[in-house]
């Protein structure tokens, strides 16, 4: 019998997408032995942190990386948004499967929303996405940094240390766990994260019969979306330090695109979208980054590295 090993992060939830994709992988060679291997990375030791303060873009995926190009694993399973849009030499995108809500959530110690929250209530997330953006509409809330698995956050909550938390509304729906959300946030309020939502298969160049298999659970209009997002954010040189939001919409055999650059204190707001043929996704991506780039995007993620750098 084949075996194949697949890396992944050790979190609850990295096992389970990863898991996801083997079942999937089972269905089409029910003949190839898939055996999981976690792996430790960077990210997941320091928790205490803010991603933001880090400043490292490949913090949750170096480590998995590496056992990919070393051959310890065949096959990588990874949350997109975790993923740099520039990849090591000699590994590429294999598949990305059926994108989940791409959203954000609200989980609430009370049954509130975003604009319901109580003046000066504090709220969960490390995020300067999120910050930045829910700001706009609630500039008198706290935004506290808290990260951890998804077991610690909800503690933090039920004991009072913060009255919301602010998260990704797949990895919620993954677990099951859909009873906790309070409200989903209208993308008019906040824009997601690059490829947020999305899994990404990584594998190494020069495996044509691995392409082959995964070409069956590659879903093409999460692949194009995904794709656009992430050459927004490759033009805007963009990692956990950018102020930054995307959502790529597949419409028949056209792909929107909506992007937004927003300052941490919500001095400046710049949102705008673009368009095109699916088959030219990053060429969408980089139109659009190359817009707001031209109302001061540059500088206004210059402004943050520098805070973040001191």
């Amino acid at each position: 019998m084949e075996r194949l090993v697949v890396g992944s992060r050790g979190s609850r939830l990295a096992l389970l997408q990863s898991e996801l994709i083997i079942e999937e992988l089972k269905k089409i060679a029910p003949h190839i032995e898939f055996v999981l291997k976690k792996i430790k990375t960077q990210g997941d030791i320091m928790t205490e942190i803010p991603l933001a303060k880090i400043g490292d873009k490949g913090l949750f995926v170096k480590e998995i990386e590496h056992a990919l190009l070393n051959k310890e694993i065949d096959l990588a399973v990874h949350s997109m948004k975790d993923l740099p849009t520039a990849l090591p030499e000699g590994l590429k995108i294999g598949a990305v499967p059926v994108r989940e809500d791409p959203r954000d959530a609200l989980i609430g110690a009370s049954a509130k929303g975003l604009l319901e929250l109580p003046a000066g209530a504090v709220v969960g997330t490390g995020s300067l996405r999120r910050t930045a953006q829910l700001a706009l509409s609630r500039p008198d809330l706290r935004f506290e940094p808290v990260r951890g698995n998804l077991d610690t956050r909800l503690r933090k909550l039920k004991e009072g240390q913060i009255a919301a938390l602010v998260l990704a509304c797949a990895g919620i729906k993954r677990l099951g766990w859909t009873e906790h959300i309070t409200e989903i946030i209208p993308l008019e309020l906040c824009l997601p994260a690059v490829g947020q939502g999305a899994l990404g298969v990584e594998i190494r160049e020069g495996r044509p019969e691995l392409e082959e298999l995964l070409s069956a659970v590659d879903h093409f209009a999460s692949r194009a979306a995904v794709m656009a997002e992430r050459s927004f954010l490759h033009v805007l040189q963009g990692g956990c330090q950018v102020p930054a939001g995307a959502l790529g919409v597949l419409e028949g055999d056209k792909l929107l695109l909506n992007g937004a650059v927003v300052s941490p204190g919500g001095s400046v707001v710049l949102k705008d979208h673009c368009s095109g043929s699916a088959s030219e996704a990053e060429k969408i991506g980089a139109s659009l980054a190359e817009k707001l780039l031209r109302c001061g995007a540059g500088e206004v993620i210059e402004q943050v590295r520098r805070e973040f750098n001191r």
